[in-house]
């Protein structure tokens, strides 16, 4: 009867210890029996910050004024797509300074901070126009980039190839949350204009889609954060080798006597 009775007891600690099913799904306030329809109001346009690196590409009636522009500067991004790190070189590049300006052959210090890629394509296509004949300017942000850590399957920094990503989607780049990971407590890290931000986030509640931080921005770092679940089958795995060579201690101690 005794040993029945811890039996139980051993059964009600480990269940205790295990993840609740309720605590595993994503926007659990969604109506399951119901189409919903919202119009997307929070999406963000991506601003260029400081330390971002443009590419630049001109072209005009003139190929050989066009090339100066077209030779830019060779820089050094870190990308990630399995969990490691790998350097990438660029060239084309275009790094914006501490003053928010990037420096283009001819027309000199160009403010980009602040404005869209978009804005500041224009912008630059206007100013050639005083050098070259019907002058094209591409322009994009070659270093976008976030960083995913804590409780997912594959954590790392990983680049993003066009000017839109979302948290789901940064999540889902690095594998998905663990079985174990706190979903109601993700944090998101973010610098902007010499301020850190620390913002929480909800993955099991459906107001994260109108959130104004739905929409990552350059260098933004997600960390998720390891349930009790997590900790405790670890310190189960540390606990169960303490207690194995204690017990091969005593065996050993007790063969040396005899």
């Amino acid at each position: 009867m005794r040993k029945f009775f811890y039996l139980i007891v051993a059964v009600l600690f480990m269940s205790s210890c295990g993840v609740k099913y309720k605590s595993v799904p994503y926007f659990t306030d969604l109506p399951a029996d119901s189409l919903i329809r919202e119009q997307i109001k929070n999406q963000t346009v991506l601003k260029i910050q400081k330390d971002d690196i443009l590419a630049i590409t001109v072209s005009s009636l003139n190929l050989d004024a066009s090339a100066i522009f077209n030779m830019g500067t060779t820089s050094s991004i870190q990308g990630n797509s399995s969990g490691a790190s790998n350097p990438m070189t660029t060239s084309n590049g275009f790094v914006v300074n501490q003053n928010g300006e990037i420096q283009l052959p001819l027309i000199g210090a160009v403010k980009v901070e602040g404005l869209s890629t978009n804005q500041a394509r224009e912008f630059i296509q206007k100013e050639l126009i005083k050098y070259l004949k019907e002058p094209v300017v591409s322009l994009r942000l070659i270093n976008f980039k976030v960083s995913v850590l804590g409780d997912v399957v594959h954590p790392g920094t990983y680049p993003v190839q066009n000017e839109r990503v979302t948290v789901v989607e940064a999540l889902s780049m690095a594998g998905d949350l663990s079985i174990t990971a706190v979903r109601k407590n993700v944090l998101l890290i973010r610098e902007n204009e010499g301020k850190r931000q620390y913002i929480r986030l909800n993955m099991q509640s459906k107001d994260l889609f109108n959130s104004e931080y739905f929409y990552l921005q350059n260098n933004d770092v997600l960390y998720i954060q390891p349930g009790n679940a997590k900790y405790a089958s670890v310190d189960a795995s540390y606990r169960n080798v303490s207690i194995i060579f204690s017990a091969l201690s005593v065996i050993a101690l007790i063969i040396s006597r005899f």
